[in-house]
């Protein structure tokens, strides 16, 4: 087990190190200039380059690599160009707040994409399974920023139930109920596609493990069909299961960036969204490579825990 977890931490180390220079390489060759942006447009050229090479932006791009992952090692993610503080400060305020927003997404999205999953599956093309697959396809396919801009439109202006943007109300207590009623929203159309994505596949896995002998044995012992899933289909289907989750975990942080933007949730796809358009590579970077870490994490967590569920995946 000890060489299992090695291997697959290399394997995490080696992702993060090429996601960090993909995102720094796209970042660099966006058109724009982070060392103009950060001056009037009537500024002078010799402020421009006095900027530049404050910024380090004079050198070549590897060695502006290799300057920045030293010191992310270190734990320092250099200064906003933008804020003039800290990159990780910034983003270490935002964090919880994405964290809610995709943690109460990633709840609802369990609980429906396992319980219409496992309904559909253990009754195959049935009226119920039918309708699930469409309803699963259908979600699937739905961009996420769309599903927001319509769930903002229709229950938010059109009918008033639920508050527009935000995640207190300015003229609240800041209280869990105001929090829930502008979190309802955002997750539904953050939750809608892992949902349909978790179900799909948890009804793949039932509806093949149903059909084994082992299932068959254990119903003519006389078992009770829900003790036959719940005991036997389900407790086979649990790798998927945990593979599935932790892969839907890790898109919610990027799902819920695109969220946070539509209802202006102050998490880190706001974050993103600005600083972007300012150009302000330390907080992108930041950003980016938190997230490539959060996933590769849970997926590093995912394998391990089906290491332990299945012996035969270590040897793998």
């Amino acid at each position: 087990m000890g060489r299992y977890i090695i291997r697959r931490l290399i394997a995490t180390v080696a992702v993060l190190f090429g996601v960090s220079i993909l995102i720094f390489t796209i970042v660099h060759l966006t058109p724009g200039d982070a060392a103009r942006a950060q001056l009037p447009s009537n500024a002078p050229e010799e402020q421009i380059q006095k900027i530049r090479r404050a910024m380090g932006l004079d050198k070549p791009m590897p060695i502006q690599y290799v300057y920045w992952l030293r010191n992310a090692v270190q734990g320092d993610f250099g200064r906003s160009y933008q804020h003039r503080i800290s990159a990780f400060g910034i983003v270490k305020d935002r964090f919880p707040n994405t964290v809610i927003l995709a943690g109460s997404s990633l709840v609802v999205a369990v609980i429906i994409g396992l319980t219409v999953g496992v309904i559909a599956g253990t009754r195959p093309n049935s009226r119920t399974d039918r309708t699930a697959t469409i309803l699963g396809i259908i979600g699937a396919s739905l961009p996420s920023f769309w599903l927001a801009i319509m769930l903002l439109i229709i229950f938010s202006l059109k009918l008033g139930w639920f508050p527009a943007v935000g995640m207190y109300d300015v003229r609240g207590d800041g209280g869990l109920v105001d929090l829930a009623k502008h979190l309802v929203l955002p997750t539904i159309a953050t939750a809608a596609v892992p949902a349909a994505v978790i179900a799909r596949q948890v009804r793949s896995s039932i509806l093949e493990i149903m059909n084994l002998d082992f299932v068959r044995t254990a119903r003519a012992k006389g078992l009770a069909e829900h003790i036959v899933v719940l005991r036997h289909a389900l407790r086979n289907a649990m790798p998927t299961f945990i593979t599935i989750v932790a892969l839907q975990a890790g898109y919610l942080l990027g799902g819920s960036l695109i969220t946070e933007v539509v209802f202006s949730w102050p998490g880190m796809g706001q974050q993103l969204y600005t600083s972007i358009g300012a150009r302000d590579v330390p907080v992108i970077m930041t950003i980016t490579v938190l997230i490539a870490l959060v996933f590769t994490s849970l997926n590093l967590i995912a394998d391990v825990l089906q290491g332990v569920i299945d012996p035969r995946i270590r040897l793998m």
